[in-house]
């Protein structure tokens, strides 16, 4: 798919969703697959957007890919903020505290990592990538 590239703002953000929706279903995603890859998209995109660049006072833009092979489907979402690597974050603790026990934030990092297949970070010229990688599954011999 051709990529997209938008403004760094949170306005930016249906365009982005819009753009994994079609590219789950160009994938022929299962449903399940399909919402858990575009929540952790939307938490990545979200966490770049008020933290790389809102609360710094930074502007920048975020670049978009879907790329589409046999066996999977990766979203590439790079962008110019300050270096963040949401791999480094540690897994929340108190996962099984009642909710008004539990550190506040932190969660959506973990869960967009835990809703997809493969998660990488690298820091590479001045800019992050983080690719999300789904599989697809084959449904009666076909891809889907």
């Amino acid at each position: 798919m051709k990529p997209l590239t938008v403004p760094g703002t949170l306005d930016a953000l249906g365009a982005i969703a819009n753009y994994t929706i079609a590219a789950t279903q160009k994938a022929g995603l299962e449903k399940e697959t399909a919402y858990n890859l575009r929540l952790a998209v939307d938490e990545i995109v979200t966490n770049i957007i008020t933290h790389g660049y809102i609360s710094t006072n930074c502007t920048g833009e975020v670049y978009i890919q879907a790329i589409l092979d046999e066996d999977t489907l990766t979203i590439q979402i790079e962008d110019t903020a300050i270096a963040y690597d949401p791999t480094r974050k540690p897994a929340p603790r108190d996962l099984t505290l009642p909710l008004e026990q539990r550190q506040v934030g932190g969660l959506g990092v973990f869960l967009a990592i835990q809703g997809v297949d493969r998660f990488v970070y690298e820091r590479a010229n001045g800019r992050n990538r983080n690719r999300l990688i789904v599989k697809r599954r084959k449904c009666d011999g076909e891809m889907g």
